[in-house]
């Protein structure tokens, strides 16, 4: 029985579609990105911490992981994060200031979280991974329903512009960020719970049945489980891949 897990990703592998997932079962916590840089103001907001100008860096960090690991239960009996490779130095820098002298990340973590799982969300076709992450940045648009209604949009709607270069950088960025997660599980003595996006979207029970047995928590009825978000990729993402496929061959050439 574990008392955490962490959905250790990188962007565009169907995390926001595992946590949607994860929350709905009632047995398995409400996973966010508690730690997301851009979002750490936001969520002490939501949760109505004291401003941080008015108390120390250490008594701030205290009450914000306190509050993390509440929200991240949801009410039930496991605690529940979804952790990008970019923000790991910053959360293992904070349990440090608030559990000095441990000797590893994974320690800091057990710490601050009890036994966890921790799974690793990963995408094979890292190619059709960057197009969506541009796609998205471009558009504004991240996540939609599968009615098509929008669920997450940051921007209004642009056009998205084929742009070889920005691929070929994200397709690196995104490779190493997938590399740098596999080494720091090897260096941290940790195995874990391997989920392919591909085998996650093409059957979402399946691998929320599997989370759950691996947790030891009840399971949703197979019937039951309705995922809440869709693909986003389309015609112009088959397009796009195509033409950087192209293009990258005949640099080569």
């Amino acid at each position: 029985m574990f008392d955490a897990y962490i959905i250790c990703g990188t962007p565009r592998t169907g995390s926001t579609l595992l946590c949607k997932l994860l929350a709905s079962t009632g047995t398995s916590g409400d996973p966010h990105s508690f730690y997301r840089r851009q979002d750490l103001s936001e969520w002490a907001e939501e949760w109505k911490l004291p401003d941080r100008d008015t108390m120390g860096e250490l008594e701030f960090d205290t009450a914000y992981l306190d509050a993390a690991i509440t929200a991240g239960k949801g009410g039930t009996g496991v605690f529940g994060l979804r952790l990008m490779r970019e923000n790991l130095d910053e959360l293992s820098a904070i349990l440090d200031r608030i559990f000095p002298g441990l000797a590893s990340d994974a320690a800091r973590f057990t710490k601050a979280f009890g036994r966890i799982l921790y799974i690793h969300l990963s995408r094979e076709n890292k190619l059709a991974q960057a197009v969506s992450l541009i796609k998205a940045q471009q558009t504004g648009l991240w996540h939609v329903a599968p009615d098509g209604t929008e669920i997450e949009r940051v921007a209004p709607p642009q056009e998205p512009q084929y742009d070889f270069e920005r691929i070929k950088g994200e397709l690196a960025a995104l490779e190493a960020y997938d590399a740098a997660w596999n080494i720091w599980f090897a260096a941290q003595g940790l195995t874990p719970l391997r989920i392919g996006y591909e085998r996650l979207s093409a059957n979402p029970a399946a691998a929320l049945l599997g989370i759950c047995e691996a947790l030891g928590v009840r399971s949703p009825n197979a019937e039951d489980i309705r995922p809440g978000v869709a693909k986003l990729a389309d015609e112009t993402s088959l397009d796009w891949m195509r033409r950087y496929r192209l293009d990258a061959a005949r640099l080569t050439q």
